[in-house]
């Protein structure tokens, strides 16, 4: 099992190029399952989660030739309408997977899904939204079986605003019979890229990028040539480090529409942040100069979730108390108990996090425990004193790509090694 071994305290600089955005590319994957021929999606990220949503794809017959960042799925003849527990037990996106088989096929098989142990995150809004289309639902020894001879439209309103909910009834909504209609649909950048992408298929769904979805069924989709947006928690992610290590780098490939909660909390800490022609432009204040800021994680164009960890690496040298209020997920604070290996003055009660700035951080041995959590552990070890190791990194790999190469280009003294 691979480990990072990073020395901190160096200044980076120089440029980084943003990856695709994996909760942009899984959807549009299982998007594929809708039609026949050979869809091309480009700009997707060389990570685990994408190979196993290709496994998937190729269990139930589908042709996957993934190449230098450009992915080709045939589903013309797909002949498995199951998505197994063996490759979706560590990936939550596996449900989306759902949806479209259900619409194309009138029936579908797919494992109950894994990933991060973040918190609860269940798929009862999938499935009452599918039900509503007219589809009947049994759970069955771990997995979900929906069936239907065609989807019909229908209103489905959901009691929270859910990122794969949306994407999967949207997905599902795109052959069923008349139209429908998402009531507290999410606003996500990555819905928003599912939608693009559907409605250059045939599909037609309007309404996107606000909280009311209307898709009108159609009787085929067609496949596309697509490319998937930039990440921007990894963006994200990068000016937080540049932030902690007083850097000056440049970020390319970024979409500052899809990031403006993020940029205007990140600028409160005293980091610069300013649009250039190839990208953003990222400098961090001086060291013992970050600044406390306090923050709510909120859905879609809110501070999102996924930057709360990195936001709490940030502030644990700032020159204050920062407070951090988590609203998404009841379990997103197991990076702390690390942090605090390193050094960091951090108190959690209930879903608040108070955060007090201190002088330095110091190496650790820590363990990432989620995907987010380890890019914390990564913007932390950046900024701190001596070595720090990393256990625990196929959390890392599961959401951002060669991220060490990244890091070591800018002139961070980071490296893989073996267990």
């Amino acid at each position: 099992m691979d480990r990072l071994l990073i020395t901190g305290g160096r200044q980076l600089s120089g440029s980084v190029e943003i990856s695709g955005a994996k909760n942009a590319a899984l959807p549009l994957m299982a998007s594929t399952i809708l039609c026949k021929g050979n869809t091309v999606l480009r700009n997707i990220p060389d990570l685990k989660d994408i190979k196993t949503m290709a496994e998937v794809l190729a269990n139930m017959g589908a042709g996957i030739d993934f190449n230098n960042g450009v992915l080709a799925v045939n589903a013309t003849s797909l002949v498995n309408k199951e998505a197994p527990y063996e490759l979706v037990k560590t990936m939550r996106a596996s449900v989306l997977t759902l949806g479209p088989m259900v619409a194309r096929f009138g029936r579908a098989k797919v494992s109950l899904p894994g990933g991060c142990a973040i918190g609860a995150r269940p798929i009862n809004l999938h499935l009452m939204g599918l039900e509503k289309m007219g589809a009947k639902i049994t759970l069955s020894q771990g997995y979900v079986v929906a069936k239907a001879k065609r989807l019909k439209g229908a209103r489905i309103f959901c009691d929270i605003s859910t990122v794969t909910g949306t994407e999967n009834l949207m997905m599902a909504a795109a052959l069923a019979k008349g139209t429908t209609v998402i009531e507290n649909a999410a606003r996500e950048p990555e819905v928003e890229d599912l939608a693009n992408a559907l409605n250059l298929m045939g599909a037609k769904v309007t309404g996107v990028g606000s909280s009311f979805i209307e898709i009108e069924g159609v009787e085929e989709l067609q496949p596309i040539d697509y490319q998937v947006i930039p990440d921007r928690i990894e963006t994200g992610t990068f000016i937080s480090i540049a932030g902690i290590t007083a850097s000056n780098i440049l970020i390319k490939n970024c979409r500052t529409e899809h990031i403006t909660a993020i940029v205007e909390k990140l600028r409160e800490t005293g980091i610069t942040i300013t649009e250039e022609k190839d990208g953003l432009r990222v400098v961090g204040p001086p060291r013992g100069k970050l600044q406390p800021a306090d923050v709510k994680t909120l859905p879609f164009p809110g501070f999102p979730t996924d930057m709360q960890a990195q936001f709490i690496a940030l502030t644990s040298v700032a020159t204050g108390t920062s407070i951090v209020k988590e609203t998404i997920f009841e379990n997103r604070y197991m990076h702390v108990a690390e942090l605090r290996r390193m050094g960091a003055n951090i108190e959690i009660e209930d879903n608040i996090a108070t955060v007090r700035g201190v002088e330095r951080l110091f190496g650790a041995p820590v363990m990432a425990t989620d995907l987010r959590a380890s890019a914390s552990l990564v913007v932390a070890a950046l900024a701190a004193e001596g070595e720090t190791l990393i256990d625990r990194i196929y959390h890392l790999d599961r959401g951002y790509e060669k991220i060490e190469d990244k890091i070591s280009k800018l002139g961070g003294d980071i490296r893989r090694v073996g267990a």
